[in-house]
């Protein structure tokens, strides 16, 4: 167990700090509503070597180590990460790769109640910079992915997020194709109460010498 310390936004856009105490992560793959668009997902991953998931969706458990800024005391708040993978490990075992990489995590967190009635409605997206060029790399409303509900409900005994657990919520195919990239930025916007989660990181391949 280790401790994450975040800034909780509430809807008069008031900040408070909030240390959890963090023993698990876990990441929810393979959420799409629309399985057509799911399943084009999965080709794209397929076309670099990547075989398709026993399920959908599936749940893989990692280190919670691996977040790099939940549920807590019975609530459960909204943030933004990136399941970063090595997609060459990820040709061989999915599980493994899910392991090699750090999550980079926005440092401010919603308070799920807020925002679950309009849920359906919050977009999700992701930008890939590459040699300075800046392009847009996923898009879309979260209509399009499995409700967070539905996916605790799968994911968990009894229906319920435990404390001190994170669970990323899955993602969208991508824009151009699978690719690597310098830098990626990604942001979650609630269009309802006017505002967003961001956060960016920079990528450094690590030179192959055999």
């Amino acid at each position: 167990m280790f401790d994450l310390t975040f800034t909780v936004i509430d809807t008069r856009s008031a900040a408070t700090p909030l240390t959890l105490a963090i023993d698990q992560a876990v990441l929810a793959g393979w959420t799409g509503r629309d399985p057509l668009a799911r399943d084009k997902h999965i080709a794209e991953l397929e076309a670099i070597g990547i075989a398709r998931p026993a399920t959908t969706p599936i749940y893989y458990r990692v280190s919670a180590r691996r977040l790099t800024l939940a549920g807590w005391q019975g609530r459960t708040f909204v943030g933004l990460g990136s399941d970063h993978t090595d997609r060459k490990v990820e040709s061989y075992s999915v599980t493994v790769s899910k392991q090699m990489c750090d999550k980079p995590m926005a440092s401010v967190l919603w308070e799920l109640e807020d925002v679950i009635g309009h849920w359906d409605r919050m977009v999700l997206r992701s930008f890939a910079v590459t040699a300075g060029k800046r392009e847009l790399y996923q898009e879309g409303t979260l209509d399009a992915m499995l409700s967070v509900e539905e996916l605790i409900k799968r994911g968990f005994e009894g229906g319920r997020l435990p404390d001190g657990c994170v669970m990323f919520g899955g993602t969208f195919a991508v824009k151009g194709g699978i690719r690597p990239a310098d830098r990626f930025e990604y942001e979650l916007e609630d269009p309802v109460l006017k505002r967003s989660i961001r956060h960016a990181y920079d990528v450094i391949t690590m030179p192959i010498r055999g």
